[in-house]
């Protein structure tokens, strides 16, 4: 969800309330400032956002070796 930074301080608390189960992105003047996320998030869906997918045969391990082998 994305909301501007004017009605996430107005609705403060809703966002709190919504971050538990989504991402929240915060915008001043159209552009993303902020993003407010749990903070127990599951590691998968950390790395997965990060680096993109990754096949269920692939441990976390062999991603991040195949990952920092591009760069």
């Amino acid at each position: 969800m994305s909301v501007t930074a004017t009605e996430f301080k107005m609705n403060f608390g809703k966002y709190l309330l919504m971050a538990a189960t989504e991402d929240v992105y915060i915008t001043r003047n159209g552009k993303t400032v902020a993003k407010l996320t749990a903070p127990y998030q599951n590691k998968l869906d950390t790395v997965n956002s990060l680096f993109g997918s990754i096949p269920d045969t692939m441990t976390l391990e062999e991603a991040k070796e195949e990952r920092l082998g591009k760069i």
